[in-house]
């Protein structure tokens, strides 16, 4: 799979894991990739999968600080959650995986929010993860 589709299921299921407790995590993606989706990844896309998701659950407090922070006028809670996955996607891989350039993470989400999101999900992503960009001196 490439990474674009890779990251596309990872916003699924972060969107998914909204539904559930966080503890409930590793159950509902041992039925996603063993029922669901069996045979549909390789050992390798599933557990960068979650490991992923894991680490964005782990940090979603501190991610939705950043976004909280960064979209003025906007509370976490009035967030459309399509949006708010894919903010904290984004940001995560932006300020915490190394392996993603900040600019790549910016346009993937775009995509996604064009895929997903509403008719103005693009451009506000786009200037919360600027915003975002900025402040952590990002920006080239």
């Amino acid at each position: 799979m490439t990474r674009h589709e890779i990251r596309q299921t990872v916003f699924s299921l972060l969107y998914m894991n909204g539904f559930y407790e966080d503890s409930q995590l590793d159950g509902q993606l041992d039925l996603y990739f063993k029922a669901d989706h069996e045979g549909e990844y390789s050992d390798e896309d599933e557990q960068y999968i979650r490991e992923k998701l894991r680490n964005i659950v782990s940090k979603t407090e501190e991610i939705d600080g950043f976004i909280d922070e960064s979209a003025k006028g906007w509370k976490i809670s009035r967030l459309n959650k399509v949006d708010l996955c894919i903010l904290r996607l984004a940001v995560y891989e932006m300020l915490y995986d190394d392996g993603v350039p900040y600019k790549v993470a910016i346009n993937e989400a775009i995509d996604i929010a064009k895929q997903y999101g509403g008719e103005d999900s693009p451009a506000f992503i786009n200037g919360i993860l600027g915003k975002i960009a900025s402040w952590k001196g990002l920006l080239d």
